[in-house]
């Protein structure tokens, strides 16, 4: 592959060579006429990568996957298409200043190649837990109303605190006249990818004149968005509304005389554009108007996204150039006033545990629930997740220090990248925190980690240095995205195994808590298999195996005592156990090896539970309470 990055200048115009160096500029006008034509290349090389993903697609045993998920399920024409679309996007950015047209299609080609595999593919819903966002759709349409301040089981209760999500597909399925969220939830990465490309652009051309440069950064953020947080549920849809907010603040808050030099082309990068016209007050109220339903919606939708909006707003402001304490003042008026009203069981909850959680970096910074990965795939995905971070990480520190100018024009989009950070002091947010910094510093980290890849010498007098930042760059940055390529398929697609699930064994489920009646009681080791809330509004819920390994270790001991100890007298409990729980629960590292076996076959045995359903693929038991006064035989180790 090779990558072609000296163009004319960022936006297509040819800039005259200064005073004595009118024999570099021939010697470049000749080796550029000496180079083939390559406008047909972009078209073509796009059809033939397209081409081979669709060609890979029915070699592809997605049903058959073990420890390593969808890797080496993949065929070599998978592999192959990613490849033909970089090399067509390298390709692509040398006439991006010209033609952005074809760096967009590539954008777009990535998307599909990267995330539209399982929803081309599968015949069930991916990510066992996005079925509860179905669930929760379908509870709204049943109910037709909110219920807050209900305690509903499974930690369900903060969906109908934050219902924003819910009420807008319920309306969707409502509209289309389809069955459930589940016909089109595998198509929300693809959908909502297309829907963040445009956003992104934006907020790059705010602070990046040169389109290579801009493409280049939407192509990173792209394979660095590996944390999976972009399939159907509230965060993906808040995200957009908190990327929307950002690319109207940055080109339409600045204000008046505060831009001093970086409005000079002499001393801005030379990829860098201009800081956006100011705007008066009575142009930034108007806009504050415009916002206000934008971040309405995205404190109905979610809980943790406007705490994250308020965090950049904040650090902007602290800025000279976005010194502007309105929209601050109204974004965290409304995340107060949702909190204290239809977000305040949880809000009150989350306010109790903070004496626990608050400076304690090392829990907070913590991945996943509990455990720790086991098995070859999830290892892997672990080291290539924490690979990838660091490696644009890097790439953006070194963009940072070696390209000043940029970094001193583009210094609101740097702030707001490292504004989540301070969040690991406050909470671990089930988990989950580390992977939320993560992804909303990522569209800044994957800004200046281009700059660190694309050279900033169109245009400019051709020393020694600039030749060689651009024969550099030659070779780093295709290096650079192929690498991040291969990053993304393991920490995106390692872990495949635990997300997908054969159809009849979610009819199993179904089947086996529609079985229990109101206010029956459904155990599982986990609730991340589909169906698990299925009927949360009815049946209560345990899932055992959620807690840390030492306490599932005693739990083996004896299981069926365990559990029969921790039901509710007089309570209908059925134990659901299946195969995506035995995968997800030794992935995760919840239960020892063998430990899902030797669960089941203890339960099994125990006759304190009997079998009510048994498949392949899972098994339903009934507890069946011991009459008073006999033996407590459990089955379990002697």
């Amino acid at each position: 592959m090779t990558n072609h990055l000296s163009p004319p200048t960022p936006t297509g115009d040819v800039r005259p060579a200064p005073a004595g160096d009118h024999g570099a500029a021939s010697e470049a006008r000749t080796r550029r006429a000496a180079l083939p034509d390559l406008a047909l290349l972009p078209p073509v090389l796009l059809v033939f990568g397209l081409g081979l993903w669709a060609l890979a697609l029915p070699g592809i045993d997605f049903r058959t996957m073990d420890d390593f998920g969808l890797l080496d399920r993949l065929p070599a024409a998978f592999y192959a298409s990613l490849l033909v679309l970089t090399a067509g996007f390298l390709v692509a950015l040398r006439r991006a200043g010209t033609s952005p047209g074809w760096p967009l299609a590539y954008c777009v080609a990535l998307i599909v190649a990267l995330k539209a595999a399982p929803a081309v593919l599968y015949d069930s819903v991916r990510y066992p837990w996005a079925s509860k966002h179905d669930a929760v759709v379908d509870a709204v349409l049943a109910a037709g109303e909110l219920r807050p301040n209900a305690g509903l089981s499974g930690n369900m209760s903060a969906y109908e605190q934050w219902p924003g999500f819910f009420t807008l597909n319920a309306a969707l399925v409502r509209a289309f006249g389809v069955e459930s969220t589940a016909v089109y939830l595998n198509w929300a990465p693809i959908g909502l990818g297309l829907i963040a490309l445009p956003l992104l652009v934006l907020i790059y051309r705010t602070f990046a004149e040169d389109w290579r440069l801009v493409w280049t950064a939407v192509w990173i953020f792209q394979l660095a968005n590996w944390v999976g947080q972009d399939y159907l549920a509230p965060q993906g849809l808040a995200y957009l509304l908190h990327l929307t907010v950002l690319a109207v603040v940055l080109r339409h808050f600045v204000r008046p005389g505060s831009a001093g030099r970086l409005r000079d082309r002499a001393y801005l990068d030379p990829a860098a554009t201009a800081v956006p016209p100011p705007t008066g007050v009575r142009q930034r109220a108007i806009c504050v108007l415009i916002l206000s339903p934008v971040i309405f919606a995205i404190n109905a939708v979610h809980q943790l996204t406007p705490v994250m909006l308020c965090a950049a707003l904040f650090v902007l402001a602290l800025t000279r150039r976005y010194r502007n304490y309105g929209l601050l003042v109204v974004a965290g008026l409304l995340m107060l006033t949702w909190n204290l009203t239809m977000g305040r069981p949880l809000f009150l909850e989350t306010l109790g545990t903070l004496r626990q959680s608050l400076g304690e970096l090392t829990e907070n910074s913590r991945a996943g629930y509990a455990g720790q990965l086991t098995g070859p795939g999830p290892e892997l995905a672990g080291r290539a997740s924490i690979a990838m971070a660091l490696a644009v990480v890097v790439l953006a520190g070194i963009a940072v220090l070696w390209r000043r100018r940029l970094t001193r024009s583009a210094l609101p989009l740097l702030l707001v990248s490292v504004a989540p950070v301070p969040l690991f002091v406050v909470n671990d947010y089930g988990g989950e925190m580390l992977f939320r910094v993560y992804l909303f510093g990522l569209p800044g980290a994957a800004f200046f980690a281009a700059a660190a890849l694309v050279p900033a010498t169109a245009g400019t007098h051709r020393s020694r240095a600039s030749v060689a930042r651009r024969r550099t760059a030659a070779v780093a940055l295709p290096v650079a995205l192929l690498a991040l390529t291969a990053g993304f398929l393991p920490a995106y697609y390692g872990k495949e195994a635990m997300y997908y699930t054969p159809p009849a064994e979610t009819e199993l489920v179904t089947r086996a808590i529609d079985r229990l009646p109101d206010g029956g009681l459904l155990l599982a080791t986990s609730g991340s298999f589909p169906q698990a809330l299925h009927r949360y509004d009815h049946v209560e819920h345990w899932f055992f195996a959620e807690q840390e390994l030492p306490e599932n270790e005693r739990m083996l001991a004896d299981p069926a005592r365990y559990l029969a100890d921790g039901i509710p007298p007089g309570v209908t409990a059925h134990v659901v156990l299946t195969r995506t729980q035995d995968v997800y629960t030794a992935g995760e590292g919840l239960l020892p090896p063998g430990g899902f076996e030797t669960l089941r076959s203890r339960l099994k045995a125990s006759p304190l539970f009997r079998t009510v359903e048994e498949r392949p693929y899972g098994i339903v038991l009934a507890y069946t309470p011991a009459p008073k006064g006999a033996p407590a035989s459990t089955g379990g180790a002697p």
